[in-house]
């Protein structure tokens, strides 16, 4: 089943903590202390998303310590570890300038500084060493890498990325 449309992957339960239904959890994101005041996650059970309150949260580095409504046993709390939390996407925090969500600019034109327009950012792949963006120019395949360097600019409104492309990268696709 596909949560990403609405929503993101924050973190998974990890262990139970304590005796009392508290869960500890991984998170999975950059800055965990943004989710220090998060009031409800949605936990992915048999594989639908089921709101959860939370009454407390203690935030730790990348681990959070979760305190459920209405989860207040062992048992309780052991039918939740290894359960992934989501959140929608409209509780991301909001980016700007050149930082963005991968989900956010896919359909993006991306125009390079030498060459024009490149074509329609299709998807963006995120490998272990570096994430790349994968535009079509005219049915082939080009994969730039994302990073500061050659992201110059992210403009929201006109749905566009300037890159600045290392020098032959465009070409060694587009004459492969």
């Amino acid at each position: 089943m596909n949560h990403t449309d609405d929503y993101f992957y924050l973190g998974m339960i990890t262990k139970i903590h304590g005796n009392n239904g508290n869960v500890t959890a991984f998170l999975d994101v950059d800055n965990p202390l943004e989710y220090q005041s998060l009031d409800m996650v949605f936990l992915d059970i048999n594989n639908a998303l089921i709101p959860h309150f939370i009454e407390s949260i203690k935030i730790l580095n990348n681990k959070a310590i979760l305190s459920f409504e209405g989860i207040n046993d062992i048992e309780k709390a052991g039918a939740l570890v290894k359960a992934e939390l989501f959140l929608p996407l409209s509780l991301l925090p909001k980016l700007s300038g050149n930082q963005f969500y991968y989900h956010e600019v896919e359909g993006f034109t991306i125009v390079d500084e030498q060459f024009g327009e490149i074509g329609l950012l299709k998807e963006i792949f995120d490998y272990p060493n570096q994430s790349v963006m994968q535009v079509f120019h005219k049915e082939k395949e080009v994969l730039i890498p994302v990073n500061d360097d050659i992201i110059t600019k992210v403009d929201r409104n006109k749905k566009t990325i300037h890159v600045k492309a290392p020098e032959g990268l465009i070409e060694i696709y587009l004459n492969a």
